[in-house]
Formats: structure tokens, sequence, C-alpha cells
């Protein structure tokens, strides 16, 4: 299996978490604790990206 696999896998779930909130926020059907907690795992994905460098 690829080393880098799910660096790769955690930078993509985060960068489609952040785009998603954008998509929702434009469309009007977003809520505040739904976009909390998108960015959140966002937010964690990135961490978990960072972690696995090491």
């Amino acid at each position: 299996m690829n080393k880098n696999l799910p660096t790769t896998i955690f930078k993509a779930v985060a960068l489609g978490m952040g785009v998603a909130v954008i998509v929702l926020n434009v469309l009007g059907t977003l809520t505040v604790e739904t976009g909390v907690s998108m960015l959140g795992i966002g937010l964690t994905s990135l961490a978990l990206a960072a972690l696995q460098k090491e």
C-alpha cells in the first residue's frame, strides 16, 4: 500500500468539507451547527494528515 495514500485521503476529505460548506452556504441551506460540524471534520482530517507525516 502506498504510504502517502492515507495522507492524501485526509486532505481530500478536508478539501471536500470546505467546498461543501461554501456551496451549501451559497445555496442557503446550511445551518450554523451543520457548518461548524463539517468544518470540524475537515480540521480533524487535516490534523490526522499532519500526524501521518511523523
